[in-house]
């Protein structure tokens, strides 16, 4: 199987999705009686905390890179 790097924005906004959805479905199932604003509100908020998450792993990526292109400090004998 071919790997491929982890983007936990992605699991964020899955997880996201998943949990609206379970929400809505227990809602239409009558098993839970889900809060219109919350469930309306839980998809955004998710995608925007999946954005931030993007925005700080692609920055922390990319120092990573940079350090890692840096030479090495000489020592001294």
């Amino acid at each position: 199987m071919k790997r491929h790097p982890f983007e936990p924005a992605r699991l964020i906004s899955g997880i996201a999705a998943l949990t609206v959805g379970t929400g809505y479905g227990l809602d239409a199932l009558g098993v839970w009686h889900a809060p219109g604003p919350w469930l309306f509100l839980a998809l955004p908020a998710g995608l925007v905390l999946s954005g931030i998450t993007a925005a700080i792993w692609a920055t922390a990526r990319r120092h990573h890179a940079d350090r890692a292109d840096e030479p090495a400090i000489p020592q001294r004998s």
